[in-house]
């Protein structure tokens, strides 16, 4: 038995399962959340981070919440996530980049300084709002405490073995855009990347990195989640490009019920990718914007990518995937595009079906910024 949460960018929606079929309850309603995380060792504590208004903490499982302890020097928490091997230990980053830490579960933080001394730092960059960038993910290491991992968008990888006190800048192999990071306590030393210029792995703790995506015809990808049984198989979300996954606002009058964003809404002007270090057009160059389009891929073993569409909604309409899952739950994925679309693979993403949740439609589906998943 487990426990959802969806941050919808207006509301946390919690999902849970009971003997009457699934329901789903809004909390934090009205707020901007953005980001989420679940206690590996007490999943009744969960964290939300929202844009603007600060890290919000529960301790029981999602039916209340308070502001978490102070010390986080910006509003806008844009990740978080809970150390597995250390106790108490739960990360935050921020909105200009920046990452702070808690020893306490939340109670009181202080910045890590270090990440602002890394070398590329002057050219990271976030394409819609070129003046500031984000720490878009944190991922500690499964195995080895005090080894912490930090996605910037835009910027690339980083890596700590102190606890976020010094890092190691970027490396070649590793993607610049990255969105999405993932580890596996069986594979020790094992970090899979989901990044707006396509997907990278690396076997040896971030030392070298590599480029794997064969099969993908898009390289725009956003949300990541591995089999916690298999470290082998992974599920990837794939778009044409940035516009396709994220530029869509609800309207019910096109012919899939969604129409463009205003330029600046979600996404505005771009930051010239020359500028960024990145050459050559970009992998979504030539594909002009035709509404909402993502695709879920599957990859098992060393293997190409392989689109899936067992259970999903046409790629056409659908924008950019998360995804997410437990290790409560072997072979088991999550995945939502919008706030009235929740699916689940029993078969380690090879087919899908849409959970029937009792509360889930509104008047007007939103996009989905983050999915978590708690054991009950």
């Amino acid at each position: 038995m487990v426990r959802l949460f969806l941050a919808t960018g207006d509301a946390l929606l919690v999902l849970t399962k009971g003997c009457g079929g699934w329901t789903a309850e809004a909390r934090l309603e009205g707020m901007p959340t953005r980001c989420l995380a679940v206690d590996p060792v007490r999943p009744e504590v969960v964290y939300c981070g929202t844009f603007g208004r600060g890290l919000y903490r529960s301790e029981d499982g999602g039916d209340s919440w308070r502001r978490a302890g102070d010390g986080i020097a910006h509003g806008e928490v844009t990740a978080v996530a809970v150390s597995p091997t250390e106790p108490g230990c739960v990360w935050a980053g921020t909105e200009p980049s920046a990452l702070f830490c808690s020893d306490d579960g939340g109670g009181t933080w202080r910045v890590r300084p270090g990440l602002q001394d890394i070398p590329s730092r002057p050219t990271w960059s976030f394409p819609p709002r070129p003046w500031t960038h984000h720490v878009r993910w944190i991922e500690p290491d499964p195995v080895v405490a005090g080894r912490l991992f930090v996605g910037i968008e835009l910027g690339g990888v980083m890596r700590s073995d102190d606890d976020g006190r010094t890092w190691q800048d970027r490396k070649p192999g590793a993607k610049l855009d990255a969105h999405t990071l993932r580890t596996h306590r069986l594979a020790p030393g094992r970090v899979y990347e989901a990044a707006g210029d396509g997907y990278a792995e690396t076997a040896d703790g971030g030392a070298t990195w590599s480029a794997a995506d064969q099969g993908l015809p898009w390289r725009y990808l956003w949300g990541l989640a591995v089999d916690p049984a298999d470290p082998a198989t992974a599920v990837v979300s794939a778009s044409p490009g940035p516009r396709h996954a994220h530029d869509a606002v609800w309207d019910g009058n096109s012919a899939d019920g969604w129409r463009r964003a205003a330029p600046g809404s979600e996404r505005g002007a771009r930051t010239p990718r020359a500028a960024l270090g990145m050459q050559g057009p970009p992998p979504w160059a030539g594909h002009e914007w035709r509404g909402p389009e993502a695709w879920l891929y599957r990859r098992s073993g060393t293997g190409a990518w392989e689109a899936v569409t067992q259970g999903l909604p046409p790629a056409r309409g659908t924008l950019a995937y998360v995804l997410a899952q437990s290790d409560a739950e072997p072979h088991v994925f999550y995945a939502s595009p919008r706030s009235d679309a929740v699916l689940r693979s029993a078969d380690a993403g090879r087919s899908w079906e849409a959970l029937p949740v009792a509360g889930l439609a509104g008047p007007a589906p939103r996009r989905i910024h983050a999915l978590a998943v708690a054991p009950l």
